[in-house]
């Protein structure tokens, strides 16, 4: 049997390496570092360029600049460990529940103002503080319907918190692709071990849109509201559709009529109860924000208010992603829930605090500066490879805007063997579990989007960057029965449509002008 090479010049490693320690494997890789052994150099290469070829004949793609490219998925996976993983459901469940009670002090009674815990002035100067749902009271008391909490592991093996997203967190359908496709292609490795499973998660999800449905309402119908095919996420909008069984439908599929959404189907309007929207709040009701928006439904806000819908996300959520107002989740847990973090934030100086700012202007080159409203890796400055020119201008920016940025230390993220052209080599990871809230529980799905700098060096592992995805295999724990909630019938494949009435359009119509074009990859926080 022949024997790989691909490791032979594996390392050096800065850092966390999560398949070796002092050279020798961890125990929870031991069988796949095996497997892999065996197989040798061709066999791996083989199952590698079939993988990314499955990939591509189905269309599993994410969009840089307008131009769909294949997701790249690395043939060796992640595995964590029942016990870490333990720690991490705990801490993100902890840390949505804290965003959830946030959310509602913010846009109700204002304690936490009166209490000192944050100031006023950094939650009403956020971009994505909206007055316009002050005092709007979901109908099950959950405006965090879906997180995803961005994750890395620092030198030391420990998982930290990096952001949260609690507007439209996408990248949830590459973790169910990832595993069937990784599945097939190392169906010996998958055998040989207790992964939990992640295609329960449109049944979590369908779940939980059900019971935000309206008060009175006990077959409440759900839509998810797509910005259209140009949208970098499309993919995933239609995978979540077709595994809950709902409709896909575009904001000209809904109206709005004396306060209730309506959607146009082939034979009438129906009414709709629950939106699951993949718009931005900006884009959502051109009543209420930007006018000239043709993505969004006319008197969607009022319908909301007058409770004979709920919108999931909740409109005003991105108030909780500002990367300002990270610094104070720690705060908000000790504050709403009495309890410690579980999971620690990265150490974080908040620039529009002066002492603060001196210390980060003296040190510019040594830090990462951040943008608080930035997203896919979008302005962000790494102050060790910035030239001088660069730190020039991120000078000015701070001067400006001081309150517009955060700087965080140079974290060496942790890495995980990843197929490169020159072999397997150490590559930077992190990590994005996704949570669904029912109202009466936070679910987190046992797994996330593993995302993986492919450039050597990289610590930003965004696609639009060059980066790539793992499957990520959380192994159950053999002394615990099975989570009933791990239990699936949901499978990827083509399910039956609802039950209702197709829309109009099928959200497959023709996109007639370039500002639609332009809203539609505008609209909505890209996972790449």
């Amino acid at each position: 049997m022949s024997e790989t090479t691909l490791f032979d010049d594996y390392g050096p490693v800065n850092g966390f390496d999560e398949m070796f320690t002092s050279g020798r494997v961890r125990p929870e890789y031991g069988a796949i570092h095996g497997a892999f052994h065996d197989m040798g150099d061709d066999e791996i290469r083989l199952r590698a360029d079939s993988l990314a070829s499955s990939y591509l004949d189905q269309g599993v793609t994410f969009g840089v600049a307008g131009e769909e490219r294949p997701f790249p998925l690395d043939i060796v996976p992640r595995v964590i460990e029942a016990a870490d993983w333990a720690h991490v459901d705990l801490g993100v469940r902890q840390r949505v529940r804290a965003l959830e009670a946030f959310l509602a002090d913010v846009y109700g009674p204002g304690e936490l103002f009166n209490d000192g815990v944050v100031p006023r002035d950094t939650v009403v100067t956020s971009p994505h503080y909206h007055r316009v749902v002050a005092g709007l009271d979901p109908a099950n008391g959950v405006r965090v319907h879906v997180a995803g909490v961005d994750l890395i592991r620092d030198a030391d093996g420990n998982f930290r918190v990096l952001e949260d997203n609690v507007r439209v967190p996408s990248g949830v359908s590459y973790v169910m692709t990832n595993r069937r496709a990784l599945s097939a292609a190392l169906p010996e490795v998958f055998a040989d071990h207790r992964i939990r499973p992640v295609q329960q998660y449109s049944r979590a999800l369908i779940a939980a849109l059900r019971a935000a449905a309206p008060a009175g309402v006990s077959d409440p119908t759900v839509v998810v509201l797509t910005p259209g095919v140009y949208n970098s996420a499309y993919f995933e909008h239609t995978l979540l559709a077709r595994t809950m069984g709902v409709e896909l439908v575009e904001g000209r599929d809904l109206v709005c009529q004396a306060g209730r959404v309506m959607m146009r189907t082939t034979r009438g309007l129906e009414p709709v109860h629950v939106i699951y929207r993949r718009i931005d709040d900006e884009f959502l009701d051109p009543v209420q924000f930007h006018p000239e928006s043709v993505l969004g439904v006319p008197g969607l806000v009022n319908a909301a208010r007058a409770g004979n819908v709920t919108i999931a996300n909740a409109i005003g959520n991105g108030v909780a992603d500002d990367k300002l107002l990270y610094t104070y989740v720690p705060d908000l847990i000790r504050y709403y829930l009495s309890e410690e973090p579980i999971l620690a934030n990265v150490d974080t100086w908040r620039l529009g605090e002066p002492d603060q700012r001196t210390e980060v202007l003296d040190r510019l080159d040594e830090l990462v500066l951040k943008p608080v409203d930035g997203s896919g890796g979008k302005g962000i400055v790494i102050g060790p490879a910035a030239s001088k020119v660069e730190l020039d201008e991120l000078r000015s920016k701070i001067a400006a805007d001081p309150r517009a940025w955060i700087a965080q230390p140079v974290i060496s993220l942790s890495t995980v063997p990843t197929l490169v052209e020159p072999g397997i080599r150490p590559r930077h990871v992190d990590l994005r579990p996704f949570a669904i809230n029912d109202g009466e529980d936070v679910y987190v799905l046992p797994g996330g989007l593993t995302r993986v700098a492919l450039p050597e060096g990289e610590l930003i592992v965004n696609s639009s960057r060059g980066g790539g995805s793992k499957d990520t295999w959380v192994l159950a724990d053999p002394y615990e029965a099975p989570d009933p909630k791990d239990e699936t019938d949901v499978e990827l494949d083509e399910r039956s449509p609802s039950t209702r009435t197709t829309p109009v359009t099928q959200s497959s119509g023709p996109v007639t002008s370039a500002a639609t074009e332009v809203q539609q990859r505008a609209a909505e926080e890209e996972v790449a």
